[in-house]
């Protein structure tokens, strides 16, 4: 039986590679598949990249999808303790908030995003809870 190995819970997919620079700038440069982020602060993330969007109760805009981006990548470096969890949080919570200004979004908004966050992120950048892996078809077991 032909089998699949596969994670729940992402809406959009990264068409053209996205570059920027940011504050966070971790002691050795971070490289995975789909995201690299340098010393210098020199964030990649790859084309193909998927990530789930703006998180909460909140709609997917348009000034809300670049930060969610780099937020969801920063919070996966996390996960997957290629950055610090307990300092990096929140500069990464920042960071959405600024871009989310920076892409046209209101103040009052964006304070309510990063507020958000601090009330009810912390579970999406823990280590500990890594997306769920699920195997298929019915009986396949994960390699």
């Amino acid at each position: 039986m032909k089998c699949i190995t596969y994670k729940k819970g992402y809406k959009y997919q990264l068409v053209d590679t996205y570059k920027t620079t940011i504050d966070i700038k971790p002691e050795e440069n971070r490289v995975t598949e789909y995201i690299e982020l340098t010393i210098e602060g020199d964030l990649t993330i790859k084309t193909g990249y998927a990530w789930d969007g703006p998180s909460g109760p909140t709609f997917d805009t348009p000034n809300f999808m670049r930060g969610s981006l780099v937020h969801d990548a920063l919070y996966q470096l996390m996960r997957l303790k290629e950055l610090d969890f307990t300092k990096d949080r929140d500069p990464a919570d920042r960071l959405l908030q600024k871009m989310c200004k920076e892409d046209g979004m209101g103040s009052a908004r964006a304070w309510w995003v990063y507020q958000g966050l601090r009330l009810a992120g912390k579970a999406a950048a823990n280590p500990e809870n890594a997306k769920e892996r699920f195997p298929a078809p019915k009986g396949c077991k994960e390699d």
